[in-house]
Order: structure tokens, then C-alpha cells, then sequence
């Protein structure tokens, strides 16, 4: 059977067993939905280098290592990338930012890429691993002059900073601003309803110790002293949506969002507009700093 014919009956088979545990055994429905929520999907391969190899490094997190790289001299830009990625998808931003006097650092979160797996296992992570070892990293590789995130790396760089890091500047490209509402979008995608997103949620906030709230990047926005952001969001994104980014930046002071279109989730992280749209902010913001 070909590998999407196969995938396809495997999602109804996921869809029509959720239908029914929502009518009959919501709590087990919950269990499994969990078990979904903090699997990290396949790799979709990895995209050909654009930056020729750095410094490799390894930090301590959680009891494991992660792996990254570091290029140029200069004040620290950190690279976090999204959920499911790796640092090699922004590597577009390493030779204009190497050229403009920053030294860049990218690294892969826990489970992900070169990395161990952290305290969640094999194959699944959190926002927390996330957030945990963009902290490490930084710890170990100096004051941030700026954090560039892409999707879930954006929500896990404001979760840093309200526990304390510091950047200068930042740039979300294709933020989440609030992983609640995607809860109701994971429930339709797999076939389950209320009765089960309802135990989901709580079973999500016991399993992190926390409410999904703090999560709510514009919330974040009013808890800590915010750098200036610039967002960069497409359009026509089918994983996070651009309203995201327009809810973000309504929140954030000194915040600005250029909306993109017909680049979609990914593909954004490696367009020359974009590109050089980062680039001239972070490097208008270090000559005004200057």
C-alpha cells in the first residue's frame, strides 16, 4: 500500500476510535489525545544546508545534552527553532548576520534534531524543554543581543523571558500566541469532542504544573519588560495563524508585524525578503544602539 494511502486509512482508523471514546470513554480518549499532544511529528527531512558548518557545541539541560552551533564573533543571536524542526531551517540568517558583526548561535531543542531526548522520552518534548534549553544555551554562551523563533520556539522564547532571560531584540516568525485555541484545532483534526479536549486540557496543565495560560504570549507581553519585536507572519500560514501574530502584536509594545503571503509555515524561515526584513531590524537596532 503506498505510504499515503496507508496514512490516510491510519488517520480514519485515529478519527472513527476517538469518536468513539468521546461517547463512551472520554477519560481513556484523554489519556490517548496526551500521549498525541507532547509526540513530536516525523521529520519531514532535512532541507540542504544553507550555512556552511559552525562551532559545534553541546549544553547540559534536564539532565541530557542539546546540541548546536555557533558562527561569526560579536554580540549572541540565538536561533530557536519550532516544533517538530531544527536549527538548520534558519540557517539563511547565519552568513547576513555573521557579515553584520554577530556571532549566531542555533541549537536543537530536546528529542529534536542532534539532541538527546529530554525528561519527556524518545520522541516527545514541551514548550518547557523548549524554553529550558534556549536558557541553557544562553547561560553558556553569553547575553542575547537578539532571540530569532520560529512557531512554538516563539511561545517557549516570551515562557524564557518571563523566568528571566533577556534579549535586546526579538524576532517571531510564525508565532503561536496562545496554545489553548489549538487544543480545539487538535480535537477536530482527530475526531474527538468536548468531553475529551475538556480532560485533555487538564490533564496538559497537570502533566506542566501549570495552567495553558501561561503559555499566552500576548500575556507574557504585560508580565515582563518587553524588547522590541518585529513579526513576521504569512498570510495564507496553514499551522499557526496570522491573527496569532496580530494578537501578539496588539499586546506587545514596540511591536511590528509584516505580513507575508503565499509562503506558508516554513518556507518563510528561508525567503530573501524576509531574510534581509530580520536582518535590517536586528542591524538598524544595534547601530541605534551604538
Amino acid at each position: 500500500m503506498p505510504a499515503r494511502r496507508l496514512a490516510a486509512t491510519q488517520k480514519s482508523t485515529i478519527v472513527r476510535s476517538f469518536r468513539l471514546l468521546e461517547r463512551l470513554a472520554p477519560g481513556l480518549g484523554a489519556r490517548w489525545a496526551e500521549s498525541l499532544w507532547f509526540r513530536i511529528p516525523p521529520a519531514r527531512g532535512r532541507q540542504q544546508r544553507l550555512a556552511p558548518p559552525g562551532r559545534p557545541f553541546r549544553v547540559p539541560v534536564l539532565g541530557a545534552t542539546v546540541a548546536g552551533e555557533t558562527w561569526g564573533e560579536g554580540p549572541a543571536v540565538y536561533l530557536v527553532h519550532g516544533w517538530g524542526g531544527w536549527r538548520g531551517q534558519l540557517d539563511a540568517l547565519v552568513a547576513p548576520l555573521t557579515a553584520a558583526g554577530y556571532r549566531v548561535v542555533a541549537f536543537d531543542a530536546p528529542s529534536h534534531g542532534d539532541s538527546d531526548p529530554g525528561p519527556e522520552g524518545p520522541g516527545r518534548s514541551s514548550v518547557l524543554e523548549l524554553a529550558a534549553a534556549l536558557a541553557a544555551v544562553a547561560a553558556a554562551h553569553g547575553p542575547a543581543a537578539a532571540v530569532v523563533a520560529h512557531s512554538l520556539g516563539a511561545t517557549a522564547t516570551a515562557f524564557a523571558m518571563r523566568d528571566g532571560l533577556a534579549a535586546d531584540r526579538a524576532v517571531f516568525v510564525s508565532p503561536m500566541a496562545d496554545p489553548l485555541p489549538y487544543t480545539r484545532a487538535f480535537a477536530a483534526r482527530l475526531g474527538f469532542g468536548e468531553r475529551v479536549r475538556a480532560r485533555l486540557v487538564d490533564r496538559i496543565e497537570r502533566r506542566v504544573a501549570m495552567p495553558m495560560s501561561a503559555f499566552s504570549v500576548p500575556a507574557v507581553a504585560g508580565q515582563i519588560a518587553t524588547p522590541p519585536l518585529l513579526l513576521v507572519h504569512d498570510r495564507l500560514d496553514s499551522e499557526t495563524g496570522w491573527s496569532d501574530s496580530a494578537a501578539i502584536a496588539r499586546a506587545w509594545p514596540a511591536a511590528r508585524l509584516v505580513t507575508t503571503s503565499g509562503l506558508g509555515h516554513r518556507r518563510i524561515l528561508r525567503d530573501p525578503a524576509v531574510v534581509a526584513e530580520v536582518t535590517g531590524f536586528l542591524t538598524a537596532a544595534a547601530v541605534s544602539d551604538r
